[in-house]
């Protein structure tokens, strides 16, 4: 999430701050959401259809929200990465012992720099937070004409 026409200076801010860009653009991967399952008929249908669409060397990440939805996307094994979103870190915790590195985790949701530490710990491969790019404060540029 980044403002339309600064997106590669966002991403090169957070570089610069020491955090690592994943994607650049939405054509980089696919990222299956939510309505995306809703809409494919589930997890197992939308991850056949994305993998019957695409190369082979394009990544699919998707997300879940709960313990059954992960176990339900290890069964498939068409993922190459996984979204959990919004999980406590015992749910964390969990997910590493469930995934045993068949697929790389990704925690999102809910991050603050008091909760990182702990999400971190879990186990998880990489913690994401937009909030790097879209809660960042404006700069108050303003330019003066005189006649």
């Amino acid at each position: 999430k980044t403002t339309p026409g600064l997106r590669a200076l966002e991403k090169y801010a957070v570089r610069c701050g020491g955090g690592f860009n994943h994607r650049f653009a939405l054509d980089d991967a696919i990222l299956i959401k939510d309505n995306h399952i809703a809409l494919a008929g589930g997890i197992k249908a939308v991850l056949q259809r994305a993998r019957a669409h695409i190369g082979h060397l394009v990544k699919v990440e998707i997300e879940v929200d709960t313990l059954a939805q992960l176990r339900e996307v290890l069964d498939t094994g068409l993922a190459d990465v996984v979204l959990l979103d919004n999980m406590d870190v015992a749910d964390l915790v969990e997910a590493v012992k469930l995934a045993q590195g068949r697929v790389v985790l990704e925690a999102s949701g809910g991050l603050t720099f008091d909760t990182i530490a702990a999400i971190a710990a879990s186990g998880v491969d990489y913690a994401s937070s937009g909030a790097l790019t879209h809660s960042a404060p404006n700069f108050d540029v303003a330019v003066d004409v005189e006649t």
